[in-house]
């Protein structure tokens, strides 16, 4: 069989850093291509390079046998490459078929012919086993369903290469099964699709083959089925990880945290306590109410009723500004846009909360400033080129470095990471869960929120479990099981 996509020698280089270093592929029709390695092993620049949103300064791509132009996005989509990235390109007031035939309308004259775009538009539903209303609004759709219309607009444009980029970062378990199918039905019709994933499990249940990056470089390309958890891992990050969750020596003491009759538009009688050096993990289904809850604490989604304690005092007035005050803050799912300023700095994103220790009267004392900030980067191991660098541009392992050396700043009692690891590959997975283990030494009271089996029954000592915004049960570490998560997470719980 022939490649549909050949890579020759391409490389990219940036002042000081080799992105991409002659890295050479084939890519073949009806498979699934995964491509891993840590984050800045060249993954994203390998991307644009093929999408043409980024010309290499050496090396050619070939489709079909025809070198192809590079650095030209519209010559890429006309080759048939079609990339779905995480964050959605969609007109989200616009319906599902509008979205689907944007600017290649079907028309009779001037008219708009919305019949025949809606008739399309189900004929490639029909196509991939799909179900969706051409009508709905793009907005009102699960992020699975966006993702969905977003696979159907590349295959309508006769996309054969479709590359998808972490498309499994925001979805529950039931929505990554139909992803499944959908990229089984593409598969069957001869579509090469390059799959960029940090979800391991993923990898080996969809992928034929693995090519492994690291440091810009290519490893080697293996066939799945020749490969194993830590062989892949070992490839990786280029040494052994001998245990995926590392060891935790912390003494759990006295109650610190505690939430008493929680209740929203999405809560409905949620109470629980926390104890000092204790990593409380809640698990359920996307939309359970796990996300809410740690925002209605902070104060950032309204409650109707409820108390909350700190060292057994309750916080009155529950707001952002008095939550921070009191020790208790909060990494959200997120991180890009709701825990870090992007265009900013290292520096700027670290010392926002905490400027005024860093002032001699109101003048910022720059020294002082940079001092804790490189304290902290030192301490928990902040890979930047330098403190000025834009934050955006750090991976992801260091970008959730950075919010959370910004809390230890603070010196908060309680912190709760929501989904920490989203989106961070497997050696910095496991540099975030040491500095969890360590925060729990010290005494800090962590809640953790995850969609990660694996890393929910790794690193808890207690599980609570959602289901339809209540808690529907609570597991102690003799008793972790998957299966019981599950069942507490299905289980329909009855109002109060």
């Amino acid at each position: 069989m022939e490649p549909i996509l050949k890579i020759n020698h391409l490389t990219k280089i940036y002042p000081g850093v080799v992105a991409l270093d002659h890295f050479s592929d084939e890519f073949y029709p009806g498979q699934v291509h995964a491509i891993v390695g840590e984050n800045g092993a060249g993954k994203s620049t390998l991307i644009k390079m093929v999408s043409g949103a980024v010309k290499p300064d050496d090396g050619e791509i070939i489709v079909n046998g025809q070198k192809m132009e590079t650095g030209n996005p519209m010559i890429s989509q006309e080759n048939g490459i079609a990339v779905i990235y995480q964050d959605f390109s969609l007109v989200m007031p616009m319906t599902v078929s509008e979205n689907i035939f944007l600017g290649r309308e079907p028309k009779n004259g001037i008219i708009l012919n919305r019949k025949e775009m809606n008739d399309l538009a189900l004929k490639e539903f029909k196509a991939l086993g799909l179900s969706i209303d051409p009508n709905e609004i793009v907005g009102n759709l699960s992020n699975s369903y966006m993702q969905l219309v977003e696979i159907v607009r590349a295959i309508s444009k006769n996309a054969k290469i479709l590359i998808m980029d972490e498309p499994t970062s925001t979805l529950s378990t039931s929505e990554v099964k139909l992803l499944f199918e959908v990229i089984s039905n593409l598969k069957q019709k001869g579509v090469a699709i390059i799959y960029i994933s940090h979800r391991l499990d993923e990898i080996f249940e969809m992928a034929d083959r693995v090519t492994i990056l690291r440091d810009g470089q290519k490893v080697t390309t293996e066939l799945t089925s020749n490969l194993d958890h830590n062989k892949l891992i070992r490839l990786m990050v280029g040494r052994e990880l001998t245990e995926e969750y590392p060891q935790r020596n912390a003494t759990i003491g006295e109650e610190v945290f505690e939430i008493k009759n929680l209740y929203s538009d999405k809560l409905h009688n949620i109470s629980f306590k926390v104890r000092k050096g204790e990593v409380l993990g809640l698990g359920g289904l996307v939309g359970s109410g796990r996300s809410e809850t740690a925002m209605s604490i902070l104060g950032y989604l309204p409650i109707d009723r409820g108390q909350v304690f700190i060292e057994g005092k309750e916080i009155k007035r529950i707001s952002p500004s008095e939550i921070i005050k009191n020790g208790i803050g909060l990494i959200c799912e997120d991180r890009k846009r709701l825990s870090l300023f992007q265009g900013s700095s290292v520096k700027f994103n670290f010392s926002i909360l905490t400027i005024k220790e860093y002032c001699d009267w109101i003048v910022v004392n720059k020294k002082k400033e940079l001092d804790a900030v490189n304290a902290y980067k030192e301490a928990i191991n902040i890979k930047t080129s330098s403190l000025d660098e834009a934050v955006a541009d750090l991976s992801g392992g260091n970008q959730q470095k950075v919010v959370i050396s910004r809390w230890l700043a603070s010196n908060m009692k309680v912190l709760i990471f929501d989904e920490p690891t989203q989106g961070i590959d497997v050696g910095a997975r496991f540099e975030i869960y040491k500095i969890i283990n360590d925060l729990a030494a010290r005494g800090m009271a962590i809640i953790m929120i995850s969609s990660d089996m694996s890393e929910l029954l790794g690193m808890s000592d207690r599980i609570l479990v959602y289901s339809e915004g209540r808690i529907s049960g609570e597991l102690q570490k003799e008793e972790f099981s998957q299966d019981l998560v599950l069942q507490y997470a299905s289980k329909a719980v009855k109002p109060l």
